[in-house]
């Protein structure tokens, strides 16, 4: 990644640096910001996040790095399209200096120059992920990761059964299946593991549409969001749909006969990023922030619902009981990431040709 220019007085990664050791010691002393007088004291920094899950994001990250640094930080919400949408309006503007946003809407930003490249010179951390993580193909790291897979009614099926693809084509299970829209983040994961399963690889939509066309009669519904899957599932009515593994331990917690399986073949994952937008007010405090995000104690404390990005740092049981073997290690389980010029130079065509060719049927 090439380094970006700094606005105003710029901090040295060597300060950054000691700023985030303080906070990994959780010290709260009056040297570290506990009073205000941190190293980023009198600062605000603008974070630009989901809207789900707010509050442990408060809770584990926000409240850790304020007492460290003695910066204030202010939450902005909203969907990725409401948000990169917000900054494509903002005309250089954006009035935030770090959005958290999944791969392909982050892909998308940046293919309209919306955001700004850094190295492990302004963010030590990107030196201690994983490879995959600091894809040089993307402005900012990933700070989480979501795997697709099979969910599915251990009560009904075996995981063996919900492992493969085909599944979704057994007559025995006609209206009983879900799929997701495109327009889900597990949406674009299924349609690409289809297409390395049945056809030539993973952007051969070709084959992954023309496959799930002939599934589609058989489909009780195209979900949008996992809300939906939730409770199709819970109700019983459906027995298997393709879905991100992040919203599953809760389900499986609840003593439901629920489980989650990687498919057998096919198998890709999004990430989360932690992206700078061009024209950020606050860009060192932006770099510290994204280190602290990418720290052990942070990766540490969100363990409950975020799938870490460090080697050093285990996912939950909650998760790990799900991932099977080389659980931590996405790329081991045999897990890739997609393309983001591939999507951004077929995204609004594949949108169409799947509301047209699968979902429409």
């Amino acid at each position: 990644m090439a380094t970006p220019k700094l606005r105003g007085s710029a901090l040295a990664a060597g300060t950054i640096s000691a700023v985030l050791t303080l906070s990994a010691c959780g010290s709260s002393d009056s040297g570290s910001g506990g009073d205000g007088s941190g190293e980023l004291a009198g600062t605000t920094i603008v974070v630009s996040t989901f809207p789900f899950g707010v509050e442990d994001f408060q809770t584990n990250v926000v409240e850790p790095f304020e007492r460290a640094t003695g910066a204030k930080v202010e939450i902005d919400s909203g969907s990725n399209a409401d948000r990169l949408t917000q900054l494509q309006l903002a005309g250089g503007n954006p009035g935030i200096d770090v959005m958290l946003i999944s791969d392909t809407f982050a892909a998308l930003g940046q293919d309209q120059d919306l955001f700004q490249r850094f190295d492990a010179e302004d963010v030590p951390n990107l030196n201690e992920l994983h490879e995959f993580a600091v894809d040089e193909a993307y402005a900012g790291p990933a700070y989480t990761y979501q795997l697709n897979g099979i969910l599915y009614r251990s009560d009904e099926l075996s995981a063996e059964e919900a492992a493969e693809w085909s599944i979704f084509e057994d007559p025995a299970l006609a209206g009983k299946v879900a799929l997701p829209d495109i327009s889900a983040t597990a949406g674009q994961l299924t349609v690409s593991g289809i297409g390395a399963a049945y056809g030539s690889g993973p952007y051969d939509v070709d084959t992954a549409f023309t496959t799930m066309g002939e599934w589609a009669p058989d489909v009780l519904q195209f979900y949008t969001s996992t809300t939906e899957v939730s409770n199709l599932i819970a109700q019983g009515e459906i027995l298997a749909v393709p879905t991100i593994i992040g919203f599953v331990p809760p389900l499986v917690a609840s003593g439901q006969p629920i489980g989650w399986i990687p498919p057998t073949e096919g198998r890709y994952m999004a990430t989360n990023r932690l992206m700078i937008p061009e024209g950020a007010e606050n860009t060192e405090g932006a770099y510290a922030f994204i280190d602290y995000m990418l720290s052990q104690e942070a990766q540490e404390a969100s363990l409950a619902t975020d799938l870490p990005v460090r080697p050093d740092v285990t996912p939950a049981p909650s998760f790990t009981g799900l991932m099977g073997e080389n659980a931590g290690d996405p790329v081991a389980m045999g897990y890739e990431t997609l393309s983001p010029e591939e999507i951004t130079a077929n995204r609004a065509d594949w949108v169409d040709r799947f509301a047209r060719e699968v979902s429409g049927k």
